[in-house]
């Protein structure tokens, strides 16, 4: 079974690996991230940790038995009780329930350990799988909106107690 964590320095090679294996899969979802950002992933990568280890963001990593890494499910803009989920899994694990029981751990991780009330997530109505993950997660409709010039919807799921 596939083990969440916390986002760490020792993950930098295998993130790396997941995103560069993945770039053309993602990108048919979401915009490409572009090359300086492969460039400068290591500067990044400690960037992003720091801001964790601030309390901004809450990162995680979906591993595997040999520890690569399947999926990224991230809470990012935490303020007030609350915060964004965001998520994206390797094309060779999509189909097989992966995104549904991460985003479903990381709910469960935001309430549990990080005493967040609220989740926003928002994804393309293009993006059908994720809008699935989100609603089979308890995610609510509540608006659209435009993801970098796409339509989407944004969803939010209020954690409670034994949720």
């Amino acid at each position: 079974m596939a083990e969440l964590q916390r986002l760490d320095v020792h993950h930098a090679a295998e993130l790396l690996r997941f995103e560069r294996e993945n770039r053309v899969y993602f990108a048919r979802f979401v915009p490409d991230r572009g090359d300086d950002y492969f460039a400068g992933f290591g500067t990044r990568h400690a960037e992003l940790l720091a801001e964790q280890a601030a309390g901004q963001h809450h990162f995680h990593v979906l591993v595997d038995h040999d520890g690569a890494v399947l999926g990224r499910f991230n809470l990012v803009d935490v303020a007030d009780g609350g915060a964004d989920l965001g998520f994206r899994v390797a094309e060779r694990a999509t189909g097989r329930g992966v995104a549904k029981d991460g985003v479903r751990r990381t709910c469960e991780l935001a309430r549990d350990e990080y005493g967040l009330r609220r989740l926003v997530a928002s994804a393309t109505l293009e993006n059908a799988g994720s809008l699935a993950v989100l609603r089979r997660n308890g995610f609510t409709p509540v608006g659209d909106v435009m993801l970098d010039g796409q339509p989407g919807l944004r969803h939010v799921r209020e954690l409670t107690t034994g949720a």
